[in-house]
């Protein structure tokens, strides 16, 4: 898993910690993943215990405590509203995952109407959708959400990689985390020919997936994404018979080869 902001979430048993820790993990993943997991454990070494951090202190205390802070183009105040945003949800909905699931209606055919509600809320809570700009991506705002599904991703799958705390939503529902690197893959395998990678790509590639495993689409995520950047992974998929390289390097793959690959990242 190394190196991967998802490993910091094995820090936490508490289900209550690991949401917090995942939350403050996925708003921070822009940029280098060196910097991303240093500037995360900076934030998360301050708390302690997230919950009982959060608990028993004030937002001044917050504000004070991360003046400092910085990470790439988020500041210091931007992560200490974050914090109080959490804080104030657990008052008011005990959990994140009761903020999330507020917000899912059983017709949902995919959890974007629920996080478009989950960042809302967290915005006003925080004080305003502009006090943690750099943080939260929003649906309506036309974002792929790339950081937010991510944390979703985390926190609802659950296997060897994700950890899943939480248990009212549907694998099903989840959106893949569209970076760069699956936004390329995703192309040259054939499940989009879009040019942009915004969230009706997104979607695309989500429904791409879902013809294979419509029980849980997001399970290719994190494999298929280091497929061509982790020559480990790409050592052992050679010796299954998948080329990853030459899969990704390739402008036009077959059907066949890409049921194939997907079918080996599955397993």
């Amino acid at each position: 898993m190394h190196p991967d902001p998802l490993e910091i979430l094995y820090d936490y048993a508490d289900p209550r910690d690991q949401e917090i820790a995942g939350l403050i993990a996925a708003c921070l993943a822009y940029g280098r993943v060196a910097q991303i997991l240093a500037s995360t454990r900076k934030v998360l070494g301050r708390l302690g215990r997230p919950t009982s951090f959060l608990g028993r202190s004030k937002p001044r205390e917050i504000f004070d405590l991360f003046a400092e802070f910085k990470h790439r183009f988020t500041t210091g105040e931007e992560i200490s509203s974050l914090l109080v945003g959490i804080k104030r949800s657990l008052e008011t909905h005990g959990s994140l995952e009761q903020l999330f699931t507020a917000g899912l209606g059983r017709s949902d055919d995919s959890i974007l109407p629920a996080l478009a509600g989950f960042v809302q809320r967290l915005r006003d809570l925080a004080g305003g959708a502009g006090t943690c700009a750099s943080l939260l991506s929003s649906p309506r705002d036309g974002s792929a959400c790339k950081r937010l599904n991510l944390y979703l991703r985390w926190m609802v799958r659950r296997d060897d990689v994700d950890p899943g705390p939480w248990a009212g939503v549907s694998p099903a529902l989840l959106v893949v985390p569209l970076d760069t690197h699956l936004f390329r893959i995703a192309g040259r395998i054939g499940l989009t020919q879009r040019r942009q990678p915004n969230l009706k790509t997104a979607m695309e590639v989500t429904r791409g997936f879902a013809e294979l495993c419509s029980d849980d689409p997001v399970r290719y995520d994190f494999s298929l994404t280091r497929l061509a950047i982790n020559p480990a992974i790409s050592r052992v998929s050679e010796r299954n018979g998948i080329r990853a390289r030459k899969v990704e390097s390739s402008p036009t793959t077959s059907a066949k080869q890409s049921r194939a690959l997907l079918s080996w990242l599955g397993k």
